[in-house]
C-alpha cells in the first residue's frame, strides 16, 4: 500500500468548514465532500467508501469536541495509519491551542493550525508526530507562546513561519539541527526534578443472572509525566500478583511508545527501559483477561477470585402483580472506607493511624452509578425508592440512573437497594373502563340498557354471569402480571472509580534512574518520583437478568 493523504478537513457541529488542507494532487472539496459523507445514516462508520466521485474515494472519520475530522485518499492506503493520524492531529491541536478543543481556537491560530499538519504531514506522507519534536519546528506566537514557555523555540521574525508561494515553509528552521530522539526536545531543564506514573485500567465484565462471570477484561494505560532535565535514562519494572515469571503471559496485546526499548522487554518480560519525552505522554498499554480458562470452560474457583469493587443483583417481577423489581448493590469490604491500623510507637508500643484514602493499603470507591435500562414499554415509574442517594427515570431517555454520593460510600455502608414500580403502556381495556369505577361495559356488554324491570328478581343465569365476572377478574390478574413481566429490565450496568486498585493485580514494582547512562542530570540529583492507580468503569461491570 502506497497511498497517501490528500487532504484534512475539521467542520464544527453546524457542518460549517473550519479548516481545509491540501496535501497533494486535487481531492474532492470540502462542499462536495461534506454531503456525500451525511448520506449515511448514523452512526457512520471511520471508514466510508465513496465509488462514485471521480476519482473513487476513501473518506476516513473522527467526531472529537464537536468537531468533525475528515481525510480523504483516493489510492488504497494503510486505515491504522490515517486513523492514528487524525488522533494525533487531535492531541497536537490539544497540545498547542489548548483543551477543550473549540472551532473557533482553531480559527483564531490558524497559523498555528497550518504549521502543525504542514509538519505532521509532508505531500500526503506522515512525518513527525511527537509533540515535543513539533515544539522545536512550530514557530508559536502570542498567548500560545506564553502557554508553552516560550521553550526552545527558534528566534525567527515575526512572519518568517511562512513562506510566498511555493517558496519552502519556514527556510530558517531548515538549519536547525534536528535532535537526536525525535520524541525528546534538545536542552530540558526544569527546576524540580519529577517523574510520575499513573496506572488506569478500565473494566469491562459481563455476569450472569447468577452472578458468574461470563468475561472479565481490564485494558490498561501506563500515562506518565516527565519533568526532569537534560536525557534521563529510566528503568521502570513491573509486577505481577505472583511476581514477573508469568507476566508476559498476563499481559496479552501489549503497545508500546517508541522510546521503550523492545529488546529489554523481549529479555526480560516486565521491564521497560527507555529515555521520556518531556512532558505527559502514554508509555505503554496492555490487555488482561481476569478470567484463568481451564478446558474451554470457567471454573467455580475461578468465578469466586474475580473481586470486584462493587456487586450487584437485580430481582425482577416481585409484588403482587409482578410490577416491582429490585437492585442489590453490596460494597466489598476493602472498599467500605478507612479503617484504624495499629502501628508502633506511643507508649508502650501502642498507636494507631489511618491509612491514607487512594493508597494501595486504601482503596478509594468514588462516583458510584448505577443504570438500568428498561424496555420501550414502560411508560413510567410510579414509585423509585433507594435505600441510600438518588435515583432518576426519564421516559425520553429510556433508563434509570441511581447515583450514591461518596460521603455515604465513605460511611462504611455495605449494602444499599432500590425498589421500583413500572407502569406499562395503556390497554384498551384501560381506555374502555369507566375512571369513575361504577362498572359500566364490565361484561363486555356495548352499552347500559334499561330493560330489566327495576327491583325485578334475579334471573336463572345470573350465578353463571357471577362466575364469569370472576374468572375474568382473574384473567385479568393474569394478563396484567404476564404484561409486567415484559416490562421488567434485561440488565444493569454500574459505573464507578477507584483509586489505589487495580483489578489485574499489576503494580509498578520500582522506578530507576541509571546515573551512568543519563546526560545532564547531574550526580547529586535525585528526582522525586510517584505512582498511583486508578480503575475505572464506565457502565464496564454489566449483570443480565
Amino acid at each position: 500500500m502506497n497511498g497517501v493523504i490528500e487532504a484534512l478537513h475539521i467542520f464544527d457541529d453546524h457542518n460549517s468548514l473550519v479548516l481545509s488542507h491540501t496535501y497533494t494532487s486535487r481531492p474532492l472539496s470540502a462542499t462536495h465532500l461534506l454531503p456525500l459523507y451525511l448520506e449515511h445514516a448514523a452512526p457512520r462508520p471511520n471508514l466510508i467508501y465513496l465509488p462514485n466521485t471521480n476519482p473513487p474515494t476513501l473518506v476516513f472519520s473522527l467526531n472529537h469536541a464537536n468537531l468533525l475530522f475528515l481525510v480523504t485518499s483516493s489510492t488504497e492506503v494503510e486505515p491504522l495509519l490515517v486513523l492514528e493520524f487524525l488522533h494525533r492531529v487531535v492531541d497536537s491541536f490539544e497540545e498547542f491551542l489548548g483543551a477543550p478543543l473549540l472551532a473557533h481556537k482553531i480559527e483564531s491560530n490558524y497559523d498555528v493550525a497550518a504549521q502543525l499538519l504542514t509538519e505532521m504531514c509532508d505531500t500526503g506522507i506522515v512525518n513527525t508526530t511527537e509533540p515535543n519534536a513539533l515544539r522545536d519546528l512550530v514557530e508559536v506566537e502570542g498567548f500560545v507562546g506564553k502557554l508553552l514557555g516560550n521553550l526552545n523555540l527558534p528566534n525567527l521574525p515575526a512572519k518568517s513561519g511562512f513562506g510566498v508561494g511555493n517558496q519552502p515553509h519556514a527556510p530558517s528552521l531548515l538549519a536547525q539541527a534536528t535532535p537526536a530522539l525525535p520524541w525528546r526536545r534538545a536542552n530540558v531543564r526544569h527546576t524540580s526534578n519529577e517523574f510520575y506514573a499513573d496506572v488506569i485500567e478500565t473494566l469491562s465484565v459481563t455476569l450472569a443472572p447468577s452472578g458468574r462471570p461470563l468475561a472479565a477484561f481490564a485494558n490498561g494505560t501506563i500515562a506518565c509525566n516527565s519533568k526532569v532535565s537534560g536525557v534521563p535514562d529510566i528503568t521502570l519494572t513491573l509486577t505481577g500478583p505472583s511476581g514477573r515469571h508469568n507476566l508476559n503471559t498476563l499481559l496479552e496485546l501489549p503497545v508500546f511508545h517508541p522510546c521503550v526499548r523492545l529488546a529489554k522487554w523481549r529479555e526480560q518480560p516486565g521491564v521497560l527501559s527507555f529515555i521520556p519525552p518531556d512532558g505527559r505522554f502514554t508509555l505503554a498499554g496492555y490487555e488482561v483477561d481476569l478470567l484463568p480458562f481451564t478446558d474451554s470452560k470457567i471454573t467455580k474457583s475461578s468465578a469466586n477470585n474475580l473481586k470486584l469493587p462493587v456487586s450487584l443483583e437485580v430481582k425482577t417481577s416481585l409484588g403482587s402483580n409482578g410490577s416491582d423489581f429490585e437492585v442489590r448493590l453490596n460494597i466489598n469490604n476493602i472498599f467500605r472506607g478507612n479503617t484504624l491500623v495499629s502501628r508502633g510507637g506511643g507508649v508502650g508500643g501502642r498507636g494507631f493511624s489511618m491509612p491514607q484514602s487512594g493508597a494501595p493499603s486504601s482503596p478509594s470507591l468514588q462516583d458510584l452509578v448505577v443504570t438500568v435500562p428498561l424496555p420501550s414499554d414502560v411508560r413510567n415509574l410510579s414509585e423509585i425508592r433507594p435505600s441510600k442517594g438518588d435515583a432518576n427515570y426519564n421516559p425520553g431517555d429510556r433508563f434509570l440512573e441511581w447515583s450514591i454520593p461518596n460521603k455515604d460510600l465513605a460511611s462504611g455502608g455495605s449494602y444499599f437497594g432500590l425498589r421500583c414500580t413500572v407502569v406499562g403502556q395503556m390497554t384498551e381495556e384501560d381506555v374502555e373502563s369507566d375512571p369513575t369505577g361504577f362498572g359500566f361495559n364490565t361484561l363486555g356488554k356495548s352499552e347500559y340498557t334499561y330493560d330489566e324491570p327495576y327491583q325485578a328478581s334475579p334471573a336463572k343465569g345470573s350465578k353463571s354471569e357471577a362466575v364469569e365476572v370472576a374468572g375474568t377478574g382473574e384473567e385479568k390478574e393474569e394478563r396484567r402480571a404476564a404484561q409486567n413481566k415484559t416490562l421488567m429490565p434485561s440488565s444493569a450496568s454500574v459505573s464507578f472509580a477507584v483509586t489505589g486498585w487495580l483489578a489485574s493485580g499489576i503494580k509498578v514494582d520500582s522506578i530507576v534512574f541509571d546515573p551512568r547512562k543519563s546526560r545532564g542530570l547531574g550526580d547529586t540529583v535525585k528526582p522525586f518520583k510517584g505512582v498511583k492507580y486508578v480503575t475505572v468503569s464506565k457502565g464496564g461491570v454489566e449483570i443480565r437478568c
